[in-house]
């Protein structure tokens, strides 16, 4: 595996707000009993299925050629699965139906993106980015270790109350540490997306000079 150790603006910008996430209950941010995690996650969910809808769009996975094609739309699919598993399967907004339906849908989810791992073009793909393709290091530090801390406060964890100075925020600090994650997911995976276009940008320049 290969890293890019260069620093961006963006990277420094979701650290520093990731230090200041604990003050929040120093400054005793209000927490308007619990609505303003409700629309954090509900933020949380929007930017999933834009980020979704966004892939789908801006890499059209179909049109790549082989290997290419299944990656994407494998990616695609995780995002799927992340904004199902944020918003319960569904169950958050759909409260009233019934629990076994929630429950098949997690299930395709899942199935579908561990049985793509089935197909021989997907693996060879996810191989040989691993092995050519440089990783943004210090974004994919911060993405991994807001992932760490935010799993660290859902489940107290020993250093939970490094990040959770007040109990009361336990879950705003779960959901905030979840933001620059996602956020950081999407940069890592935008590098990789800007790198498979730049193949077909090259054409369109050269025929510009002309």
């Amino acid at each position: 595996m290969k890293f890019d150790t260069g620093l961006t603006r963006s990277t420094v910008l979701l650290c520093i707000i990731s230090i200041i996430f604990p003050f929040a209950a120093n400054w005793h941010f209000p927490l308007l009993n619990g609505v303003v995690v409700t629309y954090i996650e509900n933020g949380q969910a929007l930017w999933l299925l834009f980020v979704a809808l966004f892939t789908a769009w801006y890499i059209k996975p179909l049109s790549r050629p082989e290997g290419e094609k299944q990656f994407w739309l494998w990616a695609v699919l995780w995002w799927l699965v992340l904004l199902g598993r944020s918003t319960n399967w569904g169950r958050v907004y759909f409260p009233e139906y019934p629990h076994v339906l929630f429950k098949v849908i997690s299930v395709l989810l899942i199935g579908c993106l561990v049985l793509s791992l089935l197909s021989k073009p997907l693996r060879k793909e996810i191989y040989r980015r691993l092995r050519e393709e440089p990783v943004p290091l210090w974004l994919m530090a911060v993405t991994t270790c807001t992932f760490l801390i935010s799993d660290t406060v859902e489940h107290h964890r020993l250093l939970a109350s490094l990040f959770v100075h007040d109990p009361r925020y336990r879950d705003l600090m779960e959901e905030l540490y979840e933001s620059p994650f996602m956020v950081g997911l999407f940069l890592v995976t935008l590098e990789f997306m800007k790198r498979d276009k730049q193949p077909e940008l090259k054409p369109e320049l050269t025929s510009a000079v002309q």
